[in-house]
């Protein structure tokens, strides 16, 4: 498995399912941190036309370009189609945002040469390398 760093260096498109237009919610957050800091937020919310500028898309099949991190905002019962979905759609990292975790999806994208990361904030973890000046 790749570190941190390796995988936040080497990424550009990152599809967040769950992200909500909601200011208050997590998932806004989050995403208007990384798109801030320059990487490529695609909305995965069925609910949703449009966050942060970005076209919203109902599932990670329907987006038209790479995805490199599938960063999972839902409940962890939730996440193992993601993963599937995931894994359907030759992403290259599974990310369970904090708080999320689920070991038989964890291990069957792992099976499947995803990298996997549950119960770590993307943003926190990003922030972190970028005051160790490792980003």
């Amino acid at each position: 498995m790749r570190t941190f760093e390796q995988i936040l260096r080497e990424t550009k498109v990152i599809a967040v399912v769950g992200l909500s237009s909601d200011v208050t919610r997590d998932s806004y957050r989050v995403a208007k941190y990384l798109k801030d800091q320059g990487f490529r937020v695609i909305p995965v919310n069925p609910n949703e036309q449009e966050v942060l500028g970005e076209k919203a898309y109902p599932n990670l099949s329907a987006i038209p370009v790479r995805i490199d991190i599938v960063d999972i905002f839902r409940r962890s019962e939730a996440v193992p189609p993601i993963a599937d979905e995931a894994i359907a759609v030759k992403a290259r990292v599974v990310w369970m945002q904090e708080g999320i975790v689920n070991e038989q999806a964890a291990e069957k994208a792992i099976k499947a040469g995803l990298d996997v990361v549950m119960d770590r904030c993307a943003m926190v973890e990003h922030q972190a390398l970028r005051a160790a000046g490792k980003l």
